[in-house]
Parts: C-alpha cells; structure tokens; sequence
C-alpha cells in the first residue's frame, strides 16, 4: 500500500495515479455523505408529525446534527491523522452505522432526546468521514488533477441528495397528509397515541437498514485493496503570532453561507406550510432544492475559472441569491416555494469556492483554518434554528428572508472584498 503527505501548506496530490477503482470508491462515499446529510429535510417534518412538536423542536434535528462539526472537527481531525485516512473512513462509517441505529431505535420508541443523541453520533462520524474522505480524493493522483477528482466527488453528492428525501419520503412517509387528517380527528388520548407509535415506527426498519449498509461498506473496505493514505507534516515550524484577521472573516462567511445552505435546503418545507402548502405537497421540496444545486454545480464547473474568476461569481451567486429572495418576498403560494428551491442554483458554487478561498487567504495556518472550516459547519445548526424561533413571532416569510438576505449579503461583500484586494483565488485566477 503506497503512502503520501499532505502538509501544513494545504497539501497536494501525490503524482501517482491509483487508477479509476479508489476513485469509484470514493464517489460512492460521497453518496453515502450527501444521502445522510439531506436527510435532515424530510426528517423535520417527520419528527414534527412523530412527536407532535412545533418548529422549534422539530428544528433540533439540524442543531444537532450540524453541532457535532463544531465539536468533533479537532478530534476528528487528530483522529485522522493518527490513524491514517484509509483506517479513519473505515472507523467514521462504524460511527455513522452506530448513529443511525440509534437514531431509527429511539425513534421507534418514541424517545425524542435519545433520537438526537442518534443524529449527534451520527454527525460525529459524518465529521470524521469528511476530514478523512475529502484529503484523501486529493492525494489519490496529481494535484494539477485535484479540482476534476473533487467534481465529481461533487456530482456524486449532490445526486444523492437528490435521491435521498424522495426515497424517505416514499417509505416512511407515503401517506402523511392522511395521518395528519387523522390524528386531528382521533378521538380518545390512547388512540391519538397509538396512531402516533404506529407512524413513528415505519422509520425503525428503514434505517437499520441504512446501519446494515454502513457496516457493509465499512468491512467491505478492508478488502478493497486502496491505498493507505496519511496525513503527516513535514518538518514545518508551527506558525507564530496571531492568525490572520480575514481567516477569521472567511471562516466567519462560512458559518454564515451554511446556515443558509441548509435555509434553503432543510427549512424549505417548514417555508411551504407557512405559505399555504398541504404537508403532502412539501414532501420533496428538498430534493427540488439539491436539484437546483446539481445544476449550478455543472454550470459553475464550466464558467469558473475558464469564463469568470472564482471571487467575482462568488459575488454573482450572491447577487443572485438576494434577487431570488426578493422574487420569493413578491410571489405567492407555491411560486415563493419554487424561489427558494431555486436558492439551490445561487448556492451550488459557493463552498467549492469559499473554502478554498479562505485557506489562500489563511497562510501559514491553513492547517488550524481547515479543521475551523469544518467546525463553522455548525452555522447549519444556529440559522434555522432562529427561524424557527422567530417565525411565529415575525411572520414565516420574513423571519426566512430577515436570516438569508443578510446572509447573501454578507457573503457578497467578503467575495468583493476579496475580489478588490486581489487575494486569495481571486487574484490567482
């Protein structure tokens, strides 16, 4: 098994090219990545139904979830290091499998607080999969050939998320409106509550089948025959004095541009209700949504940097974020809805710009600033969190646009900043 660095510059590829099998491997990881994490969209309007909560609780899902990057980023990032990213992909997928389970179990019981310590597990392995699986596609061959390999690591996420919230929905859900009719016309208390564990227990079967096939995937690595990896630093002297104050802004910009992401993903279907949508129509609203992203995913493969350079269409994708928001703040009904799923194009090319961006920007501490990238992940868990709290208080469409205008705002600024003072990719394009 061949080995590589990756050092504290930001690392590189190896120059050896493994061939097409690692990389098939690894895009199917990235399904599996981009089908737990899309998940969280139609599980909130599952939970909410399963365990009668209202917005805020039902939103815990997301906070929990996207809280383990905060935490677990450091560890995992140790982790990794120590073990090797072969060993760590396999030990994050027995994490995830361990999540699921517990998630799906509790569940079934009825047992909400167990159920989000399922889904904190479940992100602690997410985070450990994405610290290993994301150095480990860019050492499996040139680095003049890194940004192809992320691309379609890319595709392969995105397609899942596509995937993932209509087979959830079909599955655990296929007849949700029709629950909802019921249970308000259920009559005693028992009744109420046995037709509660009977729709709360359809999730129990799907995901001990989701745990079966992390295991799988996780034993049927040891045999796979790829390379082992590792992240080792040279001999590089750790960085003195204070870490740049725009590492900080970019770090700060991607907290926000998560929040957002996950706005427009996860919070379009609590959106939908609010403008008059049944729960049966809002079902795959986030499958709309990561449609949208695929698709500026392959406009923006193709426009950057042959056409338009990274920080300036970082700027248009904002602009065109704040532009769809306005058309959603004048439409009505399902037109609104249609807006916000179409955040998913403004958004699509923001993180394959953002991150590398920021680590141009972070210099001599681009090691410390790629695991406090992976830590501002958590904005997925604050944003929606206050929608969901001032929604009631604000009105559905302003407490979602009083949170993501600002935020495309800001994001347009940094990518204007960047694009004015000419550094980072902006000035390398």
């Amino acid at each position: 098994m061949g080995q590589a660095d990756l050092n504290h510059d930001g690392g590189a590829g190896t120059g050896k090219a493994y061939g097409a099998r690692p990389l098939r491997v690894m895009a199917g990881l990235f399904f599996i990545i981009g089908f737990v994490t899309w998940l969280n969209g139609p599980l909130i309007t599952f939970v909410q139904v399963a365990f009668g909560l209202g917005p805020v609780g039902a939103f815990l899902v997301p906070m929990c979830f996207y809280l383990a990057y905060f935490f677990c980023a450091f560890p995992a990032t140790a982790l990794a290091r120590r073990l090797g990213l072969y060993c760590g992909i396999r030990l994050a997928l027995g994490v995830m499998a361990a999540g699921t389970l517990g998630f799906g179990e509790c569940v079934g019981r009825q047992w909400y607080p167990g159920a989000l310590a399922g889904l904190s597990v479940l992100g602690a392995g997410l985070t450990l999969l994405q610290v290993a699986v994301n150095p480990y596609v860019t050492l499996l061959g040139p680095a003049a050939q890194a940004a192809r390999r992320i691309a379609w690591m890319g595709i392969a996420n995105k397609l899942s998320g596509i995937i993932a919230p209509v087979v959830f929905s079909i599955l655990v859900m296929p007849d949700i409106g029709g629950v909802v009719a019921r249970l308000a016309q259920a009559g005693p208390a028992r009744q109420h509550a046995a037709m509660l564990a009977g729709f709360a227990h359809a999730v129990v079967l799907p995901y001990r089948g989701m745990a079966a096939a992390l295991l799988l995937v996780a034993l049927a690595l040891r045999h796979a025959g790829l390379p082992d990896l590792r992240l080792t630093c040279r001999d590089v002297a750790p960085p003195t004095g204070r870490m740049p104050a725009r590492a900080w802004v970019g770090i700060g910009v991607v907290f926000v541009y998560v929040g957002v992401e996950v706005m427009a993903g996860d919070g379009i279907g609590l959106y939908a209700r609010g403008m008059g949508l049944a729960v049966e129509q809002t079902r795959f609203l986030t499958a709309f949504t990561l449609a949208a992203m695929l698709g500026g995913y392959g406009l923006g493969s193709m426009m950057v940097p042959a056409v338009v350079r990274p920080a300036p269409y970082l700027a248009l994708s904002a602009a065109m974020g704040v532009g769809l928001c306005v058309a959603a703040i004048m439409a009505h009904g399902m037109g609104s809805v249609l807006c916000v799923a179409l955040l998913g194009l403004a958004n699509a090319m923001m993180m394959p710009i953002l991150f590398p961006l920021v680590l141009h920007g972070a210099g001599a501490w681009r090691a410390r600033v790629n695991a406090l990238l992976v830590m501002a992940f958590c904005g997925g868990a604050v944003m929606p969190q206050c929608f969901a709290l001032l929604q009631g208080a604000w009105g559905m469409k302003a407490a979602f646009m009083g949170l993501v205008v600002p935020g495309y705002g800001v994001i347009g600024l940094f990518a204007l900043g960047a694009w004015r003072r000419a550094w980072g990719l902006g000035r390398a394009a």
